[in-house]
């Protein structure tokens, strides 16, 4: 499972989507994540997957790798859609057992909420596997830099942002590591119950907090020697530019924001799928 989780990872590879300007990419999340939001209708969620699917394709990330970023949630995605499921009871019943119910409304909020969640995971996890945790930072660090005229801490945000993306693959290893030493001392990690397996986890958690504060010191102790002071008068290596793959890059995300508001405003195709399902099943509506 640790080798399922791929944000913070960064595969190395020459495309279109590496090559873009960090700042464009954040800008380009910032837009999908709203283009996520927008969506209020379950069927425009297919014109996100297409966008995600040729976002891939440019990336030259293989598609199973992006997916690897579902796997770490392949428990709470059918909790939710579950629970969605048979908490909503809008619209016309589908179902109804004692105190269960299942209802057209319950059935598009499950299946709304289960393709947002992982249209989020794989956009934020496509963004790190093109772009370096030191890109991510300079381009984050540009972005917020017109906020320093209200004294907001840019470069020490950008830093922890860093820190902390540059250490995730290092903590999952080393929690593998742990892990294998802990099974080959015996130690049952698979069997028994949810509390069985949550206190058995317990071995593996206390010695992996301990290294992470023990990197964290010795980061700090090498910081310090190298006498940083935050990011006053700090110049650097590669200047970020904006070029017009990047104009291209954000005036076809607008498009598709655009496409998905123009498609709602028009298009209410909600109730001709629902009235050809409750046809098939025999219901009146």
């Amino acid at each position: 499972m640790l080798k399922d989780i791929t944000l913070g990872q960064y595969f190395p590879v020459d495309s279109v989507a590496h090559r873009l300007d960090p700042r464009t990419k954040l800008i380009l999340l910032i837009m999908y994540i709203t283009a996520v939001f927008i969506v209020r209708d379950i069927w425009l969620f297919g014109v996100v997957i297409a966008f995600m699917l040729l976002m891939t394709a440019m990336s030259r990330v293989p598609f199973s790798y992006v997916m690897k970023a579902i796997k770490p949630m392949r428990i709470l995605l059918p909790l939710m859609f579950i629970l969605n499921l048979f908490m909503i009871r809008t619209g016309t019943v589908l179902f109804s057992w004692r105190f269960i119910t299942i209802t057209t409304g319950g059935i598009k909020q499950a299946l709304f909420i289960v393709l947002r969640l992982v249209a989020l995971v794989t956009g934020a996890s496509l963004l790190t596997l093109t772009t370096t945790p030191v890109s991510l930072t300079e381009g984050l660090e540009k972005l917020l830099t017109p906020l320093k005229i209200i004294k907001f801490p840019a470069h020490e945000l950008a830093m922890m942002m860093t820190i902390a993306l540059r250490f995730i693959p290092t903590l999952l290893e080393e929690a593998d590591k742990i892990m294998k030493a802990q099974l080959a001392r015996g130690a049952d990690l698979e069997s028994g119950n949810i509390f069985k397996k949550t206190k058995a986890m317990v071995p593996i958690l206390i010695p992996l907090f301990v290294n992470s504060f023990r990197r964290a010191e010795e980061l700090a102790l090498a910081m310090e020697s190298r006498c940083y002071h935050g990011g006053e008068g700090r110049t650097k290596l590669k200047v970020l530019k904006f070029r017009m793959r990047d104009l291209w890059a954000i005036l076809i995300m607008s498009a598709l924001i655009a496409l998905i508001i123009v498609l709602q405003s028009t298009l209410s195709i909600d109730g001709v799928i629902a009235s050809f399902v409750l046809g098939l099943l025999g219901i009146d509506r």
